[in-house]
């Protein structure tokens, strides 16, 4: 069974005997919804799903804003950092604009991360 308790949010999946009776235990205290009685049927491969198309359709955008907020850094003190305007760091991460290698160089740099990670989105296999 896969339960979702809604605040505090708690994803568990119980499987064995008396799980009903646990379920009924945790809802005396917690609002309790049932996502599936058996998980099998419910498992999706998550390539399969829309948020996955969606992910992949700017993967190296999502990637750049990903490395910009582990940096602790806004678009604009991004952009600052870089000497551009905070709309082209918006339009990158976006997908509306690509960017260069020397720019992705300079990202890297500026974001400490590997170059080859914010031009392909992943190491480059050899």
């Amino acid at each position: 069974m896969l339960a979702l308790v809604k605040k505090p949010h708690i994803e568990i999946s119980i499987h064995g005997e008396h799980v009903s009776e646990l379920i009924d235990w945790i809802r005396k205290k917690y609002d309790v919804a049932i996502l599936a009685e058996e998980p099998e049927e419910e498992y999706v491969s998550i390539e399969s799903t829309e948020y996955w198309k969606e992910m992949e359709k700017n993967r190296v955008g999502n990637l750049l804003a990903g490395a910009r907020l582990k940096a602790g850094l806004t678009q604009v003190q991004l952009a600052d950092k870089l000497g551009i305007r905070q709309n082209m760091v918006s339009d990158y991460e976006r997908g509306r604009r690509t960017y260069s290698d020397a720019m992705a160089k300079r990202l890297s740099k500026t974001l400490m991360v590997k170059e080859e990670r914010l031009k392909y989105g992943s190491e480059p296999e050899n």
